[in-house]
C-alpha cells in the first residue's frame, strides 16, 4: 500500500487524518481506493464526469502527475503521493475543494475589495512638518 497525504481542507474526510494507505497500482487506482474507504472525498476530487477536478494537483514522490503518465501514473508501497490544493483562482466556478456552486457570489454594490482612494493622504490633512514646511 502506497501512501497518500491529506491536505488540511480534506481531512475531515478522513477522519482528521493526515496520511492515508491505500492499495492499487496506479494514481488512479490509489484514488479510487482511497475514495471508495472515504466516500465523502470524491465530490471534492472529481467532477461530475468522474475526471479529476482541475484544481487537485496530485504528486507521486514530489513529481507532478501530469507531466508523468496522469492517473495512469506507476506507484509502488514505498511511494508517497500528495494531494496539493491549488493556491488560487480556478475555472468555471472551481475554486475550492467543494462542488462547484450554482450561483456565483454576489457582491454588494459599491463595495470593492481594495481602496479606491489614493492612499498617500492629501497635503490638506497632512502636518507642516511632514510637508517639509
Amino acid at each position: 500500500m502506497a501512501k497518500i497525504l491529506i491536505p488540511t481542507p480534506l481531512r475531515p474526510f478522513t477522519d482528521k487524518q493526515d496520511a492515508v494507505d491505500a492499495a492499487g497500482t496506479t494514481v488512479g487506482e490509489l484514488l479510487a481506493d482511497l475514495t471508495r474507504k472515504h466516500s465523502g472525498l470524491k465530490a471534492h476530487l472529481y467532477n461530475e464526469q468522474g475526471k479529476l477536478r482541475s484544481f487537485v494537483n496530485v504528486y507521486v514522490n514530489d513529481e507532478d502527475i501530469r507531466y508523468l503518465q496522469k492517473e495512469q501514473t506507476p506507484v509502488t508501497a514505498s511511494d508517497t503521493v500528495s494531494i496539493i490544493p491549488s493556491v488560487a483562482g480556478g475555472a468555471d466556478g472551481e475554486k475550492g475543494y467543494g462542488p462547484p456552486s450554482t450561483t456565483a457570489p454576489s457582491r454588494k454594490k459599491g463595495r470593492t475589495p481594495f481602496p479606491t482612494a489614493n492612499c498617500r493622504p492629501s497635503p490638506t490633512t497632512m502636518s507642516d512638518a511632514t510637508r517639509g514646511i
